[in-house]
């Protein structure tokens, strides 16, 4: 069977399983342990056996459970509302400030927890209400939820980056610095939407009261006292990392300790929440470790199959140029990202796709902070947007899904545009890995 044949049955059979409903961690593994027993015989199951047990060993893969651990803690520890209620106050002048307090308070919590989905419900839970209850517009409300929560995909410690730094073969210290600027340009891009449309349109967004613009300087800065060890927690998980002091799994066991220190400090440090912790981080490496396991046994048969160098040299002779190359990479990433899961995603294309970026002379930190960038944008693309639905989970009955989705148009443009320039001017990502100390 010719290779190109080969190819589009792997797509088939692996499309069609996963129609069927079965997860795609299972899926993958399923179709890599047929093709391989249909092409090398039941002694090649080994090379499945063997790629488990080399991820198995991968030192890196510690600091996903710490990260996710961390983030439980700092959860728990109510550091979300505390952060709300202080930029609220904080922000209580700008036109649209619940609004802006949200994309602040989201970009915060993405620096100290870096897992998908904690600030949505979050917010959804506090700030949701507090902004309905002052008349503002539902789709203003939803929408800078959705979007603020998604920059905890580019804002380090980001999960995103340490999966695809192992995928990839490229620094996660390197990748983390990569995300600063592009997540804290998205973000400033967001609050400048928020204070023109407000200005533009100010029924959108009721000013706060005038008890809400009374609170004394001396209430203010009390409120900063709860940020205050989270904030130190964030520092010196990515100052470790910056100055070359700590690996990224060290860095991560720096972060579980000051979190229970400032859950501690905040007196929200219970037993009870520290076993919750460990039962939703046992939950959720679990599932990334079996999405891990699957795809990588579902690539490797290909790639043994000679499915992924056919793919890479097709790429390569495309003829619109290594800066089209790219472009393509990022137009397939999105539709992906429609449909599958990141880690799906991740683990099915980088193999392929980072080695034709650097054989066309692209930096793959560069191409981490894209695929970051696009799986943001796969965050609130419909129909499968993961941040519609962990929202839905919260709202009040009155509110719809395609509430939600209505609402995310305006920031899913915005997330291309400064995926657009971070495409055109790569040192907006580079500019302070290069800073590092080695």
């Amino acid at each position: 069977m010719s290779i190109e044949l080969l190819s589009l049955l792997f797509a088939a059979v692996f499309g069609v399983t996963l129609l069927t409903g079965l997860p795609l961690a299972f899926a993958t593994g399923a179709v890599a342990v047929v093709f391989t027993v249909a092409l090398f015989g039941v002694p090649g199951l080994n090379l499945v056996v063997s790629r488990m047990f080399t991820l198995m060993g991968n030192y890196v893969l510690v600091s996903v459970p710490l990260f996710i651990f961390m983030a439980c803690i700092l959860e728990r520890a109510g550091i979300a509302e505390a952060i709300f209620r202080a930029v609220h106050v904080w922000a209580g002048r700008i036109r649209g400030g619940l609004a802006v307090a949200v994309i602040i308070s989201c970009a915060l919590m993405a620096a100290m927890v870096g897992v998908i989905g904690a600030e949505i419900v979050t917010m959804g839970v506090v700030a949701l209400p507090a902004m309905l209850a002052r008349n503002y517009k539902k789709n203003l409300a939803l929408g800078c939820i959705c979007a603020g929560g998604g920059l905890a995909t580019l804002i380090p410690p980001s999960v995103v980056f340490i999966m695809y730094g192992l995928t990839a073969g490229a620094s996660i210290g390197q990748l983390y610095m990569a995300g600063v600027v592009p997540g804290l340009m998205l973000a400033a891009m967001y609050i400048t939407y928020i204070i023109v449309r407000c200005w533009l349109q100010p029924e959108i967004a009721p000013p706060a009261t005038k008890e809400e613009l009374a609170i004394p300087l001396s209430e203010k800065l009390a409120l900063l006292k709860e940020l205050a060890l989270p904030g130190l927690v964030a520092l010196s998980v990515l100052g470790t990392l910056y100055m070359g002091w700590a690996t990224p799994t060290e860095a991560a066991g720096v972060g579980v300790v000051g979190a229970l220190v400032a859950a501690a400090w905040n007196r929200k440090l219970t037993w009870r929440g520290v076993k919750g912790a460990v039962v939703d981080t046992t939950k959720v490496t679990a599932m990334l470790y079996w999405l891990f396991f699957g795809s990588s046994a579902l690539i490797g048969v290909y790639t043994l199959a000679g499915g992924t160098k056919l793919i890479q040299d097709a790429m390569t002779n495309l003829p619109v140029g290594p800066l089209g190359v790219i472009l393509v990479i990022n137009l397939i990433w999105i539709v992906l990202g429609c449909f599958i899961d990141w880690i799906g995603i991740l683990l099915l294309t980088a193999p392929i796709f980072v080695p034709v970026a650097v054989k066309l002379g692209f930096d793959p930190v560069w191409l981490g902070v894209l695929f970051c960038m696009n799986m943001q944008i796969s965050y609130i693309s419909p129909p499968f947007g993961p941040a519609a639905f962990y929202l839905k989970g919260v709202v009040p009955p009155g509110v719809t899904l395609g509430d939600i989705f209505s609402s995310i148009w305006p920031y899913l443009l915005l997330q291309v545009v400064a995926l657009a320039l971070v495409i055109t001017f790569p040192q907006i990502a580079l500019w302070l890995p290069s800073t590092m100390a080695q």
